[in-house]
C-alpha cells in the first residue's frame, strides 16, 4: 500500500494497534528515515500509551505500561552483535504478554520469533509518501482500510 503522508502513516499503525494481541512482535524494516519511529508512535498511540515515545538508540529498548497492554519499542541500529541483545534479556520481551516493536529489526532477523510480522517500509516516488509492504497482511490489517 502507498501511505501519501505521515497522517496516513499514524491512521494506519493506529488501526493495527486496534488488531494487535498480546505477545505480537512486530518488525518494521526499512531504510534511515523512512518512517519507522513514526509507525512505531503511532501504534503505540492507538494502543493508548500515553508517554512520549521516542527511539531508544542509546538503551535498545524502552518499556511503556500506560496503554492496554506493555509496549516494548526496541531500535537495534546500534548493535553490533547478537550477544548485545542477551544483556537486556530479549527473548523475555519477545515471549511476553506485551507488544514488541523493532525497529532496524532485519539486523537481527534470526533472533526475531519466527510468528513476527515484518513490515516493510521504502520511500515512494513522491516526497512524504511511503510504500508498506506488509509480510501478512491478513495477520494485522484483516480486510480493513485506511
Amino acid at each position: 500500500m502507498i501511505l501519501k503522508n505521515l497522517r496516513e502513516t499514524e491512521l494506519l499503525g493506529e488501526k493495527i494497534a486496534d488488531r494487535l494481541k498480546k505477545g505480537t512482535v512486530i518488525a518494521l524494516i526499512g531504510e534511515l528515515g523512512t518512517g519507522k519511529t513514526a509507525m512505531t508512535k503511532a501504534i503505540a498511540k492507538g494502543l493508548g500509551i500515553t508517554e512520549n515515545v521516542n527511539s531508544p538508540t542509546f538503551t535498545l529498548v524502552q518499556e511503556y505500561y500506560s496503554g492496554k497492554l506493555p509496549f516494548f519499542h526496541f531500535d537495534v541500529y546500534r548493535v553490533d552483535a547478537i550477544d548485545e541483545l542477551d544483556v537486556i534479556d530479549f527473548n523475555e520481551y519477545f515471549y511476553s504478554d506485551g507488544i514488541c516493536v523493532v525497529e532496524w529489526a532485519d539486523l537481527i532477523e534470526e533472533e526475531l520469533p519466527d510468528e513476527a510480522i515484518r513490515v516493510f517500509i521504502e520511500y515512494a516516488k513522491e516526497e512524504d509518501s511511503r510504500i508498506i509492504k506488509i509480510e501478512d497482511p491478513a495477520a494485522i490489517l484483516g480486510d480493513m482500510k485506511i
